[in-house]
């Protein structure tokens, strides 16, 4: 047996469980600062819709977002103000859950869980104070535009992506140390 494994049910080794894998939220809270200190920024030093060139494809472009990703359901009358911040609560709550569970050796996972709960909170908090989400982040080419985003945003995206990866490649990786 590697080391850090157990044994489990019926003689396969079982993976010890990761010490400490709420200390992870840190990664979660330095999200949520970035992001709330980031979107202060930009609604202090930026006009509503007035889009401030960056570089040729990047614009900083303060803009509100009363629904989800893309904007969808911002044209709905409010009640969607709710149901997306109960989806935050409710994703966080069960993602740190599923973080108190990881083993040993899924510090990806790990990370990949406290960058979503820290942009869905950095999020929440928007939409539980101001009624909408901060955008600022304009990405561009030819004409078309990418839907504004924000730090929170970045995060989430991150940390799917990580999920992504470890749902594809970390079993195989953990039976190769193992093994």
């Amino acid at each position: 047996m590697a080391p850090g494994d157990t044994q489990g049910d019926q003689g396969a080794p079982a993976r010890a469980p990761m010490r400490q894998p709420l200390r992870w939220l840190w990664l979660a809270l330095a999200v949520i600062v970035l992001d709330l200190a980031t979107k202060t920024a930009a609604s202090a030093w930026l006009d509503y819709a007035r889009p401030v060139e960056v570089l040729p494809f990047f614009n900083l472009t303060l803009l509100h977002n009363t629904g989800a990703a893309f904007s969808f359901l911002a044209d709905h009358p409010g009640w969607q103000r709710w149901f997306f911040a109960a989806i935050a609560v409710g994703a966080s709550i069960g993602l740190t859950i599923w973080m108190r569970r990881l083993k040993v050796d899924e510090t990806l996972l790990a990370a990949s869980l406290a960058m979503i709960i820290g942009g869905a909170l950095g999020n929440l908090y928007d939409r539980l104070v101001h009624g909408y989400v901060v955008d600022f982040l304009s990405f561009h080419v030819a004409g078309w535009y990418y839907p504004a985003f924000n730090v929170a945003d970045i995060g989430i995206t991150l940390g799917a992506l990580g999920l992504i990866w470890e749902s594809l490649f970390g079993e195989k990786r953990r039976a190769r140390q193992r093994g």
